[in-house]
């Protein structure tokens, strides 16, 4: 009896991990707006009553997908960054080499093309998406480029539109992995993604060091 109650616990505690997984694989498919909770729990393999004891709403379940696939990892790149030390431009390649690998190489980079989408249809999710992932990470890679202007191992550059030009090329990545690349038509300078990023972030962190450049 005791091994029966403990693999029912198991099941329950891995539950809303599997109602998230479900719920991110159905969104990026088919859209936030087409999927429906019935369908986000059969995948699950519960009822539509146990998804809403876990998420009372559809927009809960997003909320919710949001914040554990990449919330979660921007704080952990933040804690991770007050572990480094080393020049501001080190730190920075490390720190948004790892988001590639956590957030942008695996299926959480659906999300983005998600936002992109349907976002504006859905003004208070997308309020909660600006406060949970873009304020957050833009503030840690502004962060680390005021550091480097301070220190005088970047040149004195807008800040702001310095932390955009890490950034948004690593977005239109993920677009295009769940656009033309998802219909085999991907760039075949985009086979190695891992590649770009690494040469992406040294140009633009040798673009801000004083000194001749280095790649």
């Amino acid at each position: 009896m005791k091994s029966i109650v403990s693999t029912r616990q198991r099941r329950k505690d891995a539950r809303p991990q599997e109602l998230l997984d479900a719920a991110l694989s159905l969104f990026v498919e088919k859209g936030f707006a087409a999927t429906k909770a019935e369908e986000v729990a059969a995948l699950a393999g519960v009822s539509k009553g146990t998804l809403y004891l876990y998420y009372p709403s559809k927009e809960d379940l997003l909320r919710a997908v949001i914040r554990h696939n990449l919330s979660t990892e921007i704080a952990a790149g933040a804690q991770e960054l007050a572990r480094m030390g080393g020049p501001a431009g080190d730190r920075l390649q490390r720190v948004v080499a790892d988001w590639w690998e956590r957030i942008l190489a695996s299926p959480t980079s659906g999300v983005f093309k998600l936002v992109i989408t349907e976002l504006r249809n859905f003004p208070e999710i997308a309020r909660f998406y600006a406060e949970e992932v873009v304020m957050p990470g833009t503030q840690l890679v502004e962060s680390l480029i005021r550091e480097g202007v301070a220190s005088g191992e970047f040149a004195d550059v807008n800040v702001q539109q310095a932390a955009l030009s890490v950034l948004l090329p690593m977005v239109m990545l993920c677009l295009h992995k769940h656009s033309l690349g998802a219909c085999g038509l991907g760039d075949p300078a985009l086979e190695q993604p891992e590649l770009f990023i690494r040469q992406h972030l040294a140009l633009v962190v040798n673009g801000l060091r004083r000194g001749p450049a280095r790649l």
